[in-house]
């Protein structure tokens, strides 16, 4: 990522559209097959931080903190590009995968239920065990 400083820095955030809260979906894709991976959100620190390092960080509402993907499980997104909608609402970082598992189930993304038949269903496999990325207590 190339990043930017002093005034030119600050330009380019005052052109996102935050939420109330300050906030901004971001949707991480994967940078090689197109496939969304997960859906988080960033204040502008963390995307300030994303574009400076070329590191995925969400802001985690949970937590209440920065999350640097992959700070636990390993799973660190490498960021190739960032995009802004035509409505300056929305973020997409186009991404490379480490480990191939975006999500904190063990799967490659978040999107892994589909509806069928009135019903969700699972439709993707655990390729990790969380329990080997977080220890037995689980995490995103």
């Amino acid at each position: 990522m190339s990043g930017t400083s002093g005034q030119q820095a600050q330009d380019w955030l005052e052109e996102v559209r935050w939420n109330e809260a300050g906030l901004v979906p971001a949707v991480a894709q994967d940078a090689r097959t197109g496939r969304v991976l997960m859906v988080a959100w960033m204040n502008r620190e963390a995307l300030a931080e994303t574009a400076a390092t070329g590191r995925a960080v969400y802001w985690s509402r949970s937590r209440g903190r920065l999350w640097r993907k992959g700070e636990e499980s390993g799973n660190v997104q490498r960021v190739r590009a960032i995009r802004l909608d035509c409505d300056g609402d929305v973020v997409l970082l186009e991404v490379e995968q480490a480990g191939g598992v975006a999500c904190h189930t063990g799967r490659e993304r978040c999107f892994y239920r589909e509806l069928r038949d009135g019903r969700w269903e699972t439709v993707e496999p655990v390729l990790r065990d969380p329990a080997e990325m977080y220890g037995a207590g689980g995490g995103a």
